[in-house]
């Protein structure tokens, strides 16, 4: 039987900017760890999954002064990357690093070859010197490495253990009421682990805000600041929709567009893990919660929101930002202000037949914009919930239970938008496709 711990310990870890450049540098990262002659890297060449490519394809690389896409952090992964720190790998990159990765890629040293039949996470990461050839593939989860080869010789391969082919644990709860008794086994120290997470995400947040920080570099901001931008439309007073929204919006906005500070991440993604801990931990604060309950609340919104994303998917058509993580952030909530089982159901239904349609467009800047609107509307579902507001029968994508309910939204990403996924591929691609990536 899952446990809180390890569920935490796993699917609630620090990213440093987007996931899945970040794991297109950990990959790389990791196939260099077994090259003695590393400093003569002649050529990096890495295949990656539609999903891979559609999100690494425009958003911010933390310690890149702005610069964005799978290929520079391909570059900065194999001159600097430190792959023993999993989605922090290019924590400890220096400006001298920053000036060769990007004549790497400017000499179109680095290649990014997208995989249009592949799916989910897949990183197939080879890099080249005068003597050796290392590769490292990771698939299934953002960190998970499979397999690393030097010169045709394997010279790591994963232990089986608990996580699926899909990257998810196998004996996670199939039932929703099964799946939050995690919950109830917190203690100290997962409370502990807990407000790491959210201590964590509110600094990204103030930073995306205007705080200063010596330690955020925020020369990566591109001038739009929605989070900011709420306030002011509120004045000195905001409501709790507006503040939980400009708060979530800041966070997304300063990491998307690389700003140099880790958040928590909830299901393998930092912007989950925005969209899943601020708006909880915030109305905790609002309504005087103390750290225990906002923790627990938080732990809830944690497991709900990878009980949508185990049916979904790691990486999907959809945005899991909004619709896993805003489902995860209703039920939290939900519970935060008391509510019972039934209440959490309705808040997550409430909020999935509400924006279950947004589609993922890739990883930038106007993720806060979806963001933001997941979190202020899981809010709005959670108050509709706890004053008996309910849709009364089926309809549309909202079904008898909870678990219907996902298994539509599911099938609505996995099988309907297929097409949709591969035409918005497209569209990106011919805006952003440097030289240095293929097909």
């Amino acid at each position: 039987m899952l446990t809180l711990k390890e569920f935490l310990r796993s699917e609630v870890k620090p990213a440093l900017g987007c996931t899945e450049p970040g794991s297109v540098a950990l990959a790389v990262a990791r196939a260099c760890a077994e090259l003695t002659d590393r400093d003569e890297i002649a050529a990096v060449r890495v295949t990656v999954s539609a999903s891979i490519y559609k999100n690494g394809m425009a958003v911010g690389v933390p310690g890149t002064k702005g610069g964005r896409g799978n290929a520079i952090a391909a570059a900065m992964g194999a001159i600097c990357g430190e792959p023993s720190l999993g989605l922090e790998v290019l924590a400890k990159s220096t400006a001298a690093d920053l000036a060769k990765a990007e004549e790497w890629v400017r000499d179109e040293r680095v290649t990014i070859y997208c995989d249009p039949d592949r799916s989910g996470v897949y990183i197939l990461a080879s890099v080249f010197t005068p003597g050796h050839k290392a590769v490292c593939l990771l698939e299934n989860s953002h960190t998970h490495i499979s397999r690393v080869y030097l010169d045709n010789e394997l010279r790591y391969e994963a232990d089986k253990n608990k996580a699926s082919a899909a990257g998810f644990f196998d004996d996670f709860p199939a039932k929703l009421k099964d799946a939050l008794k995690m919950a109830e086994e917190i203690d100290e120290e997962d409370v502990e682990f807990i407000w790491e997470g959210i201590e964590m995400n509110y600094k990204v947040a103030k930073s995306g805000l205007g705080a200063a920080d010596p330690c955020a570099d925020r020369g990566c901001m591109t001038g739009t600041t929605f989070g900011a931008a709420l306030r002011d439309f509120g004045g000195a007073q905001l409501s709790a929709a507006a503040e939980i929204r400009s708060l979530a919006s800041a966070a997304a906005e300063a990491r998307m567009s690389g700003i140099r500070l880790p958040v928590m991440s909830s299901a393998g993604s930092g912007n989950h893990g925005i969209t899943a801990i601020l708006p909880v931990a915030a109305l905790g604060r609002l309504e005087g919660k103390g750290e225990f309950e906002t923790a627990k609340a938080v732990a809830v919104s944690h497991i709900a929101t990878s009980f949508v994303k185990h049916n979904l998917g790691r990486l999907s058509p959809l945005c899991g930002c909004a619709v896993a993580a805003g489902a995860g952030a209703a039920a939290g909530m939900t519970y935060l202000l008391g509510g019972d089982f039934q209440q959490i159901c309705t808040a997550m239904s409430l909020l999935l037949a509400n924006i279950a349609g947004i589609f993922c467009d890739g990883a930038k800047e106007s993720c806060a914009l979806k963001v933001g609107s997941a979190a202020a509307e899981a809010y709005h579902a959670a108050k509709w919930a706890l004053r008996g507001q309910k849709l009364a029968v089926p309809q549309g994508i909202f079904g008898a239970t909870i678990e219907e309910t996902v298994t539509n939204v599911s099938r609505l990403s996995l099988e309907g938008m297929r097409t949709a996924d591969r035409v918005m591929i497209e569209i990106l691609d011919k805006r952003h496709r440097p030289a240095s990536v293929a097909y």
